[in-house]
């Protein structure tokens, strides 16, 4: 059976007509006001505030007439006014109650319908055929109060729900109304939903990136904290990508739209917080099973109570009815159907605002329980790409010296390692022009001949002869010994220097194995690099379990292995060959700024491309599984503490007395219940990474 996303209740798919399709997926519900909550949670909230403005002001004239003022006419006045109350401000039960009955199952809504029926009905029919209940007593106070104070709790509980989807919120706020597209020489404005993949748009300064896109000309500063959590603007040059909903601070650009609606990165991040907000993690189980067996069970031991008390105890007709009413109200649900789903929803928008995307509450319960994590390294812990470390100059040289015969050699060459030597010399300010010559020696390096007619050799070892290396030999050594690459700079036949790269470690990942390795998990790093680069890399990080040359089934099988232990594993990865071990491991946790199918195959999603991200991704699935727990025990044990005491257990030490005002305790200790439950939830809004 389906579940309604708003309260939480079991729904029958087959025979229900209440449901809604939201970016392609088919929701159930209970009855017409979870779904007006679900599709217009405005229009229900006014509705709501409409219905207390006629109850509560109502509810304290019944009150007045029947506690403080005695006339000859009260009871019909009261008859009047309760019956506004019941049937205007109370109708939205008895739509759920019609709902229920059509659906051929059972809601929140029958237990209020039937308890505040029953006490109306007793109380009309004592003020017009008095004959039949010579007893007596009219309780219109307690229909209108019970009504008026459950529709309070439920208008307590909407406010604090908008304040829980605040994070959904402002990630719609994000998406663009209107693009300016290049149409010739004209610009034209049209509504984003009719801008189409391969549309030209101009972004003024200021103006949000109306789509996915890629920069076509200018270079402009985006502010991009909104999507991932950075609050320094990127700056944007011809072919960078840009994400619709970043807002262009100093320049305009004109791009190229490539992905627009549900295909934008923005339109998936607002939908992956949606379904985790709505999805279930496996502690509902217990929650999920119980409430279908919940209401119907209710109503029996309402009965049971009021005819037993009746029969065996010999209570009035009156009493009987205040006990059955008593159980119907005490007993609602309300606070057992939402003590998930808000926990998730405020946690999954919290996840969000700090670049950390949950696909599923299961991932979040899963990120609870991790006790090891197993990481990749390329990409993950370190930049991905190479930059250079060191320059040595040999005797007679200078760094600088080195670094531009270097970067005229490589000018030339695709290499991602010449790239980066010339990119270094750049940055550097330092003068090149293109040699007149050049050759590639294949596997060894580059030979060329600069504008001054010097011969200038970069590459490996195998470049050069023994006699050339033997001056720069012991330092060349002891850089190679680091896990670095090494290009031996030649001019004239003569060493001139050694320039050392290495995939840089990211500026935060040693402080991510430091939380990690503080909170008790077991690290592994696992990488198809070699033994020296992996031992370097886990030397730095301070990790002792490391594994070299592994290929895509080396990780899986020690995923597994760990798993046969009795491990609960997460993998930090971001390639393709990255994705076997994230679906096989308990949980994945994709790079955000790798691969597509990574980031598919990963239960989370760094991304702001931080694997400290992953350290608060860990530490907020625990701190939301607290709170879940904290709000199934608050509801459990408020029903299982209070439906006995509504059935009767205090009679034998307060007399039937108690019943005088136990109806209105009931109604309010069940708002309350519901109100702490999301007001729990709504903490989690106050977790920061730590």
């Amino acid at each position: 059976m389906a579940t309604d996303p708003v309260c939480g209740m079991h729904v029958d798919e087959s025979s229900t007509r209440l449901t809604s399709e939201r970016q392609g997926r088919k929701y159930y519900f209970c009855s017409t006001t979870c779904q007006l909550q679900f599709e217009k949670p405005e229009r229900e909230l006014a509705g709501l505030k409409r219905a207390l403005e006629v109850a509560w002001p109502l509810t304290v004239i019944v009150a007045i007439f029947t506690y403080v003022v005695s006339a000859s006419y009260g009871n019909y006045l009261m008859f009047m006014l309760a019956s506004v109350v019941q049937f205007y401000s109370g109708r939205r039960f008895y739509a759920g109650l019609l709902d229920a009955i059509r659906n051929r199952s059972s809601n929140m809504d029958t237990l209020i319908a039937i308890g505040t029926s029953a006490a109306w009905t007793y109380s009309t029919v004592v003020v017009f055929a008095p004959s039949f209940f010579p007893a007596g007593g009219i309780y219109f106070d307690t229909s209108t109060i019970i009504i008026s104070l459950i529709l309070t709790g439920t208008y307590m509980q909407r406010l604090a729900e908008t304040r829980a989807s605040s994070a959904v919120s402002a990630l719609v706020a994000l998406q663009p109304k209107i693009a300016h597209v290049v149409s010739g020489n004209d610009v034209v404005d049209k509504p984003i939903e009719e801008v189409a993949a391969g549309d030209v748009l101009l972004v003024k300064p200021g103006e949000k990136i109306p789509t996915d896109s890629v920069v076509l000309e200018g270079e402009s500063s985006v502010d991009e904290s909104m999507i991932t959590g950075e609050s320094m603007p990127v700056t944007k040059r011809k072919g960078d990508k840009v994400t619709g909903g970043t807002i262009n601070s100093t320049s305009a650009l004109r791009v190229r739209a490539e992905k627009v609606g549900e295909d934008t990165a923005l339109a998936q991040i607002i939908r992956i917080v949606q379904d985790a907000a709505s999805s279930k993690v496996p502690i509902q189980k217990l929650a999920d099973k119980i409430s279908s067996y919940f209401v119907p069970a209710v109503v029996l031991i309402g009965i049971l109570a009021a005819l037993g008390w009746y029969v065996l105890a010999g209570v009035s007709a009156s009493v009987a009815m205040l006990i059955f009413v008593s159980v119907l109200i005490i007993a609602c649900p309300c606070a057992l159907g939402i003590a998930t789903p808000a926990a998730l929803l405020v946690a999954s928008g919290r996840a969000a605002k700090n670049g950390i995307l949950v696909k599923s509450g299961e991932s979040l319960q899963m990120a609870s329980r991790i006790d090891t994590v197993v990481l990749d390294k390329t990409g993950t812990l370190t930049k991905g790409k190479p930059e250079i470390t060191d320059i040595v100059a040999m005797p007679g040289s200078r760094e600088r010296d080195v670094l531009r015969y270097a970067a005229v050699a490589e000018m030339n060459s695709e290499h991602i390692i010449g790239r980066a030597v010339v990119g270094k010399a750049k940055a550097s300010k330092i003068d090149m022009s293109f040699p007149k010559k050049f050759s590639y020696r294949q596997g060894v390096g580059v030979v060329a001949v600069d504008s001054g007619g010097m011969e200038i050799e970069v590459g490996n070892r195998d470049l050069f002869d023994k006699g050339q290396l033997a001056r720069a030999n012991e330092r060349l050594v002891n850089l190679e010994a680091q896990g670095k690459t090494v290009l031996v700079v030649g001019v004239n036949g003569s060493i001139i220097g050694l320039i050392a790269l290495a995939d840089v470690l990211k500026e935060d990942s040693k402080q991510a194995i430091d939380a990690l390795t503080h909170a008790g998990k077991q690290v592994w790093l696992i990488t198809g690099d070699n033994e020296k680069v992996a031992g370097a890399v886990a030397g730095q990080l301070g990790i002792t379990n490391v594994i070299a040359r592994a290929k895509p089934q080396d990780k899986l099988s020690k995923i597994s292995e760990l798993q046969g232990e009795g491990r609960k594993v997460a993998m930090i990865g971001d390639g393709v060959n990255d994705a076997p071990a994230l679906t096989k491991a308990d949980l994945g946790i994709a790079i955000g700024a790798g691969t597509e199918v990574a980031i598919q195959a990963g239960g989370i999603i760094l991304v702001r491309n931080s694997v400290n991200d992953a350290v608060v991704a860990l530490e907020l699935g625990k701190r939301t599984m607290s709170k879940i727990r904290q709000n199934l025990f608050w509801a459990f044990g408020y029903n299982i503490v209070l439906i006995p005491v509504a059935a009767g257990a205090l009679i034998p030490f307060f007399t039937i007395s108690v019943y005088n005002f136990l109806p209105l305790l009931a109604a309010f200790a069940m708002a309350f219940s519901s109100v702490t439950v999301v007001s729990n939830s709504l903490l989690l809004a106050r977790f920061k990474p730590g």
